[in-house]
């Protein structure tokens, strides 16, 4: 996959040395396809392109924190993809033939990306391209931030020298317009946005495009949704049972950490699970089982993981055809499995524990968890 530049835009973005001054632009430059492949920045993007088209995307990722995404122009109802400003900005650009006609557009976007919070120093490139031998226009934007500490090997002498304004294209962050499902085929109505930052900067400058719900959040959702429904055919009468069942639900959608609720019977539990898989068949389940952490499928409920309580305690029950360990060996391989009912007659022998309070452990504030968790 070969793409041929036809224009490219470079701008310089510095932060003044007063801290709560805005970014500016300190240097532009405007290159032809000619001018493209005569200066450095050809080698130093050479094959980027190629890289960028190819990136693997997901509609819905599995979660926020995914680099990869797809961003879709937000239209209102009746209205054509042309009402969305960021589409018509991105079209002038993708129409434009020669650097002259690209100026007005790109300052456009270039001012839209300095009015962005949180926006970092670095180099913002804009490049107009064609697919070779399809002859197809794509856009895209670059940006990449000023590497720190960022040293150069001079001479016996000094050694290094510092570099005051360094960049590379390792964690450049990306835009490409439209979105090149395969080879010759295009989807207008889709930009792919790739950024490994966790400040989202970058994908917030375009204000009129929206990034769809990642896996966990439909999810998330779907399962509110089917516990609402359950509590509906359940109290059929607006009762203050009812209503305790309401509000429950609305603390576990807004919490970050539950434990089991032992509300639905198992077989409900699979229905509402058959409903999620069949759209999503590659839901994670995780949890935690005091301290010991869990990561299967969802699907893998009822027929490979089971979950039981005997005399007070949960017991998961994992189910395979095979146990293999890996890294650091230990004792637990050489053992003979014991029969399970052996392993419950031992668990009741023990009779009730008392539960400790478990200490309060930190979270990041952008760390997803499934309502199962």
């Amino acid at each position: 996959m070969k793409f041929n530049i036809d224009w490219l835009s470079f701008y310089l973005i510095e932060q003044p040395e007063n801290e709560d001054s805005p970014k500016q632009v300190r240097m532009t430059r405007y290159l032809s396809h000619d001018d493209y492949e005569k200066s450095e920045l050809h080698d130093f993007l050479d094959g980027e392109f190629a890289r960028i088209a190819k990136r693997k995307v997901e509609l819905n990722p599995k979660s926020e924190g995914s680099p990869t995404k797809l961003g879709q122009f937000v239209l209102e109802p009746g209205h054509p993809l042309e009402s969305n400003p960021n589409y018509a900005l991105l079209s002038r650009m993708l129409s434009a033939e020669t650097t002259g006609e690209s100026k007005e557009p790109c300052q456009e976007l270039v001012q839209s990306y300095l009015r962005t919070s949180q926006v970092r120093g670095g180099v913002l490139i804009i490049v107009r391209t064609r697919l070779d031998l399809l002859d197809e226009r794509y856009l895209f934007i670059l940006k990449c931030d000023f590497e720190q500490k960022t040293a150069v090997i001079t001479d016996e002498k000094s050694l290094i020298a510092n570099v005051q304004m360094a960049i590379n294209a390792k964690n450049m962050k990306s835009l490409m317009y439209p979105y090149m499902i395969e080879s010759g085929m295009n989807d207008p109505y889709h930009v792919k946005i790739h950024q490994f930052s966790h400040a989202k900067y970058f994908e917030e400058f375009l204000r009129f495009i929206e990034y769809p719900q990642t896996i966990t959040q439909m999810v998330s959702e779907e399962v509110i949704s089917l516990a609402r429904q359950h509590i509906e055919y359940s109290y059929p009468e607006q009762t203050e049972e009812r209503q305790r069942e309401e509000e429950a639900i609305e603390i576990m959608a807004a919490s970050p950490k539950r434990e089991l609720a032992e509300k639905w019977e198992h077989e409900t539990v699979m229905e509402a699970m058959q409903i999620i898989t069949d759209r999503q068949p590659e839901v994670e389940l995780k949890f935690k089982l005091d301290h010991m952490q869990v990561r299967t499928l969802l699907a893998d409920y009822g027929s490979s993981l089971h979950i039981a309580k005997v005399n007070g305690r949960y017991l998961v029950l994992l189910e395979g055809e095979m146990l293999q360990f890996e890294r650091g060996v230990s004792p637990v391989e050489f053992v003979k499995p014991k029969a399970l009912s052996e392993i419950v007659q031992e668990i009741e022998a023990r009779g009730p524990v008392s539960r400790q309070p478990e200490p309060p452990t930190k979270r990041s504030d952008d760390e997803e968890r499934p309502p199962w968790e």
